[in-house]
């Protein structure tokens, strides 16, 4: 994990280096190293906002109400976009792979492969970009909102947390809905990667099943669905974290929305590496 951080890191202070084109190279190495060492703090504040959300989860009382609300907002809404995006992929993998499979003389194979692409990789991979996408943006608009009209500091003079009324129930919604949202994109996708094959040779979707899922284990199923739960603390805690340390007013209430979704799809796709590691050494192929 080290590693991933200090790549991005690096990569940071080089993309804000090269953007300078005149000046000396003190004053790049001083601005790099700003850099460097907003992204440590900016690390460091958010472990501390973790923390604090750690403490808001155990402690009682606990907000249901909201969380319900949550519950719908995250999952009910954001379900159309998932199923359109997973639909969207099991059609372009089943139209790309078909023509790769008939040049080797496996398409018979066709079917598993749109099953184990999209259970063990597409499905929740899509899953977590999409709603990294329209709930992070959202959280941190709505939290940064809050935060510049002075409606967080209000809500503790009445003597009400806001970390446990308007984070810890976004996060918990992110962290529930995730592993349900990405089981539809899944379904979606294997549908239309079905409707999609169906087009060009008509197949029975009973064949179709039995063929795609010959093979597949709970081993293959069980891991990349429940990795879609780390996505979802990534993106709530992200989004809620840009949105409570919000500056600057409306500008700084697109900035949070901004950079909501793009950290929060950048450490999804470092958080799906590893993961993908542990999955493998955890449940190794045989």
């Amino acid at each position: 994990m080290l590693t991933y951080v200090s790549i991005f890191l690096l990569v940071v202070a080089i993309a804000e280096v090269s953007s300078l084109r005149h000046g000396s190279f003190e004053d790049q190495f001083r601005i790099a190293r700003g850099v460097v060492v907003s992204a440590v703090e900016w690390f460091g504040e958010l472990g501390m906002f973790c923390a604090r959300l750690f403490r808001a989860l155990l402690a009682p009382p606990f907000e249901f109400r909201e969380l319900i609300r949550q519950f719908d907002a995250v999952g009910s809404k954001s379900f159309p976009l998932v199923a359109l995006a997973g639909a969207a992929t099991g059609v372009v993998l089943s139209l790309q792979t078909r023509d790769s499979l008939i040049r080797f003389g496996a398409k018979g194979l066709l079917p598993a492969v749109i099953v184990f692409t999209i259970i063990k990789e597409s499905g929740p991979v899509i899953t977590g970009l999409v709603v990294s996408g329209r709930v992070g943006a959202g959280i941190g608009a709505e939290l940064g909102s809050m935060k510049v009209t002075d409606q967080v500091d209000a809500m503790e003079a009445s003597a009400v947390d806001p970390f446990k009324f308007l984070v810890a129930t976004r996060v918990l919604a992110c962290i529930l809905m995730l592993p349900l949202l990405t089981i539809a994109a899944d379904f979606c996708g294997i549908f239309m990667g079905w409707v999609a094959n169906t087009m060009a040779q008509p197949v029975s979707l009973r064949l179709f099943v039995e063929r795609g899922f010959k093979d597949v284990t709970f081993s293959d199923f069980i891991p990349p669905t429940l990795k879609t739960a780390v996505f979802g603390f990534i993106i709530g805690i992200v989004a809620c974290f840009q949105g409570m340390r919000t500056k600057g007013g409306t500008e700084g209430v697109g900035r949070s929305a901004t950079s909501s979704v793009v950290l929060s799809s950048l450490f999804v796709i470092v958080a799906d590496v590893l993961l993908v590691r542990l999955t493998l050494m955890l449940f190794p192929v045989r």
